[in-house]
């Protein structure tokens, strides 16, 4: 019997450093018997993916005869039995995604490991019907089948899952560890700071917001903050006060588009013509599309994110509460504004900027949603 069980009891999960409760929840498992199934969950942007794919490496690498060859494929993503899955839609999980992916390919014995690992990623966007073709799966999986399933929405996942799952916590990152990471990189520290406190725990976001893309789109989002204030739907120039972040968010969509038009050109070099090629090339074309509009979403997702966290801020001034701000350097430059202000409707401005970046889900017109959260904004709090 191999003795890698025990070495991968002591092995320090990568992912975990910040996390005890998942950090004992995964070496437990791997010093005793895995369960089939675990469910990550926690802010984004914590370590789960991390964690998830070195408990993955783990898991392949038990009783292999190469156990760390088997760990680098494993975190290189370059293993046949580890499966790895995203929602193919920009806001669902497709039937699609898991059909043969995962409850085909999880009946097929292993291709070299004993066992086959299978991580789901945003498991809150599954809807009913992809769970149900799902459940079987997670509840009588074969034996030598581990699904690793990850969510920053745990509240959003349905509970047929959830009840199937072993939970696995992660916590949102300590502002001050984030800025100490962000200061090592080289980023200034009242700049590291602020950057920490407003990703609300999570190190990604954080990096992204000390980042010269990240500063403009945090000057986009206080444009429309000080629109707001100054009680008009237009901002510097006559542009609608949005209009910034919008463009922001067109050029992060073609950024992506492009980044797949050029695996598609790869790609295709190589591909003679005919019925298959015809087929890739459709295939790159609905990636495109798909990873454009996330990634359009996400920034719109974050600039209305930062104009919440604005009024937020300036409520917390309006309330005499300054240490409780999160950007007190912006904090300060609005604190006149801040005192004429009426704390309720601050807080219901904080409130329409959520609402707004939550119905980005429900797919509607980002420029209508944005005009008319401008024109809310201005009547909210565009007078003292």
């Amino acid at each position: 019997m191999s003795s890698e069980p025990a070495a991968a009891a002591v092995r320090a999960i990568a992912g975990t450093e910040d996390h005890p409760h998942a950090r004992m929840a995964l070496e437990t498992a791997l010093a005793t018997r895995p369960s089939h199934a675990y469910l990550f969950h926690g802010p984004a942007g914590v370590g789960k993916r991390t964690a998830a794919r070195a408990f993955a490496a783990e898991l392949l690498a038990e009783g292999s005869p190469d156990p760390e060859g088997t760990r680098r494929r494993a975190l290189a993503g370059t293993h046949p039995d580890m499966t790895w899955v995203r929602p193919t839609g920009a806001h669902v999980m497709r039937t699609q995604d898991v059909d043969e992916p995962v409850i085909a390919a999880a009946t097929r014995t292993p291709f070299e490991a004993s066992r086959r690992v299978f991580v789901l990623e945003r498991v809150d966007t599954m809807n009913d019907e992809v769970a149900n073709r799902l459940l079987k799966t997670l509840e009588e999986p074969p034996s030598f089948v581990h699904l690793l399933l990850i969510t920053d929405a745990f509240d959003q996942v349905l509970p047929t899952v959830v009840s199937r799952c072993q939970s696995v916590r992660f916590d949102r990152l300590p502002a001050a560890r984030i800025a100490s990471e962000l200061e090592r990189e080289g980023v200034e520290p009242a700049r590291a700071a602020a950057c920490a406190r407003l990703s609300l725990g999570n190190a990604a976001r954080a990096r992204y917001l000390a980042s010269e893309e990240g500063e403009a789109l945090r000057a986009d989002a206080d444009r429309f903050v000080t629109a707001a204030l100054g009680g008009g739907a237009t901002g510097d120039g006559g542009r609608e006060p949005w209009r910034g972040l919008f463009e922001r968010a067109e050029e992060r969509r073609a950024v992506a588009e492009a980044a797949v038009a050029q695996d598609c050109r790869d790609r295709l070099e190589s591909e003679p013509k005919g019925r298959e090629r015809n087929a890739l090339e459709k295939s790159f074309e609905e990636a495109a599309r798909r990873d454009g509009r996330r990634a359009r979403t996400e920034v719109l997702d974050l600039g209305l994110t930062l104009a919440a966290l604005g009024f937020r801020d300036l409520l917390c001034l309006a309330e005499g509460a300054h240490e409780a701000a999160l950007d007190r350097h912006r904090a300060e430059t609005l604190s006149a504004s801040a005192h004429s202000r009426d704390p309720r409707r601050l807080r219901a401005a904080a409130e329409r900027c959520e609402d707004t970046r939550l119905s980005l889900e429900l797919n509607v017109t980002e420029d209508l949603a944005l005009d008319a959260l401008g024109f809310r904004l201005a009547r909210l709090v565009g007078t003292a």
